[in-house]
């Protein structure tokens, strides 16, 4: 897909990996799309990036509507739509005062699993609209899950749930969604220099960048994104899950 003048929506576009895609897409001409609740720092990078920033929950089904209807009135229907809202959990099922808090679990599934098929849904339904190109094609999704969908350690059971989701639910999608023209793809990253990341002290940063294969540093936001831009591009790259995660592969704990 030509990128040029092409509506992307970018959920936890503020920062992190979000940040990330949003600074690549919109290099590449893509007229993008922040939605995130932390709506103060999307709008200074929306404005950087000529873009529009909209305060969403991705969990809340009407939130998401309401965003997309505002993004489709100043931009048109969606042609990429970049899933990167999502919180990370930790806890044990057994803890020290008792087993977990179902709430926490629930939290998760909702926020990471649900919210990611709620964007999906509606950049689905907007992206009918679009007039194909010569390979037939509408659009592209790409979610994001997490290489803890694969190797989830101990105290994650909640993270990997929502993240296997993730992973499970694309191959389907991107099957039902083919006779639409419309692509999906997951990225996996390991350890990324997020805002997530960077409350960690540098010391813990630079322990956990040792333990990377090659190269041994963590990720930056814009290496995830420049995967995007490739599977934006890339016709024949639909209904996959890529790690994008320096060979690493988790230990229990």
């Amino acid at each position: 897909m030509n990128l040029q003048g092409v509506p992307a929506i970018i959920t936890g576009g503020a920062s992190g990996l979000g940040e990330g895609a949003a600074r690549v897409l919109a290099a590449a001409g893509a007229k993008v799309t922040l939605l995130d609740l932390q709506i103060e720092k999307a709008e200074q990078l929306a404005a950087e990036l000529g873009g529009i920033a909209i305060k969403c929950d991705v969990s809340n089904a009407e939130s998401a509507e309401q965003a997309f209807a505002q993004s489709l009135a100043a931009h048109g229907p969606c042609g990429i739509a970049i899933s990167c809202a999502g919180i990370g959990t930790a806890g044990r099922i057994l803890g020290r005062d008792g087993p977990m808090d179902l709430s926490l679990f629930s939290k998760t599934i909702n926020v990471n699993l649900v919210g990611t098929f709620n964007i999906l849904r509606l950049a689905a339904d907007q992206m009918q609209q679009r007039e194909p190109n010569a390979d037939g094609e509408r659009g592209i999704i790409i979610n994001t899950a997490s290489i803890a969908a694969f190797e989830g350690q101990i105290g994650q059971a909640a993270y990997s749930a929502s993240k296997g989701g993730v992973v499970g639910m694309t191959l389907p999608a991107a099957r039902e969604l083919a006779r639409f023209g419309i692509r999906v793809n997951t990225i996996a990253p390991g350890l990324f220099k997020t805002p997530m990341m960077e409350a960690m002290s540098q010391e813990v940063q630079d322990a956990l960048a040792a333990g990377l294969p090659f190269p041994s540093r963590l990720g930056h936001p814009e290496e995830f994104g420049k995967l995007a831009l490739h599977m934006v591009e890339n016709p024949i790259m639909n209904g996959e899950t890529v790690r994008l995660d320096s060979a690493v592969r988790l230990q229990p704990k």
